[in-house]
């Protein structure tokens, strides 16, 4: 090969090589475009134990033992030998809520234990729904009912107590 044929092909090899290493990012490989961001807050869901009412178990004789039922509606019933003294009253216990309008929410209740200071009876609760969706206004309200167990050990008394009941979001 020839001293110039040399040159030119070095010449040639450079360029091509020269080109690779100096190459420079084109227009078009990145963009950019704004996007957007929102919120919605919704009004807090507030119960509210309606005044007044409580889960009543009613006034009962106890002998072997067995449970005392009160429908989230207010009827009662005994199972085994527990008996209702004549003109004994039921009740279902009240809660009302204010929330989000149309908002769907779960309900949830506690079991808990009644005593007259001494005796203690344990009874679990029963919502009269475990879901619930507000009204157009916002609101809701519902009962609970609950079942009672009676060991048959009790001492005559008047016998009180708490539970707690939960609304959430879904």
């Amino acid at each position: 090969m020839t001293h110039t044929k040399r040159i030119l092909a070095a010449v040639a090899i450079a360029a091509t090589f020269g080109s690779v290493v100096d190459a420079k990012a084109a227009s078009g490989n990145s963009s950019t475009a704004a996007g957007t961001a929102s919120a919605t807050v919704v009004a807090p869901i507030v119960l509210t134990h309606t005044s007044g009412s409580a889960l009543n178990f009613g006034k009962i004789t106890v002998g072997a033992g067995g449970t005392v039922v009160v429908t989230s509606g207010g009827s009662g019933s005994v199972t085994g030998d527990v008996g209702f003294v004549p003109g004994s009253t039921n009740a279902a216990d009240a809660f009302s809520l204010t929330g989000d309008n149309s908002r769907n929410f779960g309900i949830t209740t506690t079991s808990g234990t009644i005593t007259n200071g001494t005796k203690t009876m344990n009874f679990t609760t029963a919502a009269s729904s475990a879901t619930g969706t507000t009204s157009s206004t916002g609101t809701y309200s519902f009962t609970v009912g609950g079942t009672l167990t009676v060991t048959g050990t009790e001492t005559p008394g008047s016998y009180t107590g708490t539970y707690n009941a939960t609304v959430t979001y879904q």
